[in-house]
């Protein structure tokens, strides 16, 4: 064989192995496209509060629907507490670090979460809703101390007197404005199975709240000095307590026993023809007669020394417990939502004639106006939000703020002080010098 013939064959040969070779080899991977970027995951917020009735849980969850629905990067949920164990829980959670970013609160539970070091300072969002829909400054004012603002209001509740129209007019009787027509109107109202108030006794809230509205009216909402010690031990509260004895003469026998239910109770079957309560509507509308032009509402009244009348008032509020940025911001976009007028109206309503606004946006809202109870008890609600104005809360008045009297609402120490008058005896100028040392020794422990 030639030389020639030989690289002939030979380059056939590599001809052959080339395209072999290249028939087996694996190909090279072509270049990777692009993967589209993974949707980023949505910032989760979670609320808890206090406002268990499936009513108002329903109407909070339609509200965050719309507002998760409009804000595909945020997530709010609920998860509903009640007030019996939020005061150990929420400090807990802190505690362990799974608080939840927003909480809802009063102002003697706020200290309690603002001592733990994780309630953000909210004075500029504050200023911000203030500035879009003007709050009312006593809804603010609770939440104003240690150089910040501790929490966002978001509903005021404020006692007033309900009674009958139609029970007054029968008996000759105006609404009473001073403690002498008052006590006036109780007794002649008293008799044939009508007991002409009924008020509470118990060592509970609902005595502190109604305690303090006729401390209110005597001239005693300040039971601390601006340096802090207490002056709960002065005239005008052994007024008030005396007074508030002597109307406890008209109550029921069982109303020592009484939280607010009770009382509604008793309003509805028309056993007592006045009780302080933050609002009958509901009960009125459901269980009694449902009739708009009978059911009565007026402020509390005052003693001779007082000129105005005012009330308990408990401005409700949102705690921001998150420093994480992105959680603020989310959060902070949720509570815009709320208090914008049209949402916030609805969010009020979730029931109807006991949650009032805390703007002057919210109190022209048309959707607080047109929900059915609000159209039919329209001028019934506007004096709540009238006397709501005239709010005290006791601890937090006069632009001082003494967070030691989470101490003394926590041991019910108003309502122990009134046991002492009406149940036990005692002379009210005891009591109250009694009470003072109570409170005393409550608050340094």
């Amino acid at each position: 064989m030639s030389p020639a013939t030989k690289h002939k064959i030979l380059f056939s040969l590599l001809v052959v192995v080339s395209m072999v070779m290249a028939a087996c080899a694996v190909p090279a991977a072509a270049p990777a496209a692009t993967a589209p970027a993974a949707a980023e995951a949505p910032v989760e917020i979670l609320l808890w509060h206090m406002e268990q009735p499936p009513h108002r849980v329903e109407r909070i969850q339609a509200l965050m629907d719309e507002f998760n629905a409009a804000n595909p990067g945020i997530v709010v949920r609920q998860e509903p507490q009640n007030w019996g164990e939020i005061y150990t829980k929420a400090p807990a959670a802190v505690a362990a670090g799974n608080a939840p970013e927003l909480l809802f609160a009063i102002p003697d539970f706020t200290p309690i979460l603002k001592d733990l070091g994780k309630v953000q300072p909210m004075e500029d969002f504050v200023a911000e809703m203030d500035a879009a829909h003007t709050f009312y400054p006593t809804a603010v004012e609770p939440y104003n101390y240690d150089g910040h603002t501790w929490a966002v209001p978001l509903y005021n509740m404020a006692h007033s007197i309900w009674y009958r129209n139609s029970v007054f007019a029968e008996a000759g009787i105006e609404p009473p404005q001073t403690w002498d027509e008052l006590l006036a109107a109780a007794e002649a109202l008293t008799g044939d199975g009508q007991y002409g108030i009924g008020v509470p006794a118990k060592k509970q809230l609902y005595t502190d709240q109604v305690v303090y509205d006729f401390m209110v009216n005597a001239g005693a909402d300040e039971i601390y000095n601006s340096d802090g010690t207490l002056r709960f031990d002065n005239p005008q509260t052994v007024e008030a307590f005396d007074f508030y004895s002597k109307l406890y003469a008209f109550s029921p026998p069982d109303s020592p026993n009484w939280t607010w239910g009770e009382a509604e109770a008793c309003f509805a079957n028309r056993t007592c023809a006045m009780i302080p309560q933050f609002t009958v509507i509901t009960t009125y509308d459901t269980q009694a007669e449902g009739d708009p032009e009978d059911l009565g509402v007026m402020a509390i009244p005052h003693s001779a020394t007082v000129s105005e009348s005012g009330t308990i008032a408990y401005s409700n509020a949102v705690m921001l417990l998150t420093d994480d940025p992105a959680k603020q911001e989310a959060a902070k976009a949720f509570l815009r939502f709320i208090l914008e007028p049209g949402n916030y109206g609805r969010f009020l309503n979730m029931e109807p004639g006991l949650f009032l606004p805390v703007t002057e946006a919210g109190s022209q809202d048309e959707t607080f106006w047109n929900d059915p109870l609000a159209v039919k008890y329209k001028s019934q609600i506007e004096t709540m939000v009238e006397n709501a104005q005239r709010g005290r809360l006791f601890g937090f008045t006069n632009g001082n703020t003494f967070p030691s009297i989470a101490a003394i609402s926590a041991q019910n120490l108003l309502a122990q002080t009134l046991q002492m008058v009406v149940i036990d005896g005692e002379p009210a100028a005891e009591a109250v010098q009694a009470g003072q040392q109570l409170m005393e020794e409550a608050i340094v422990q």
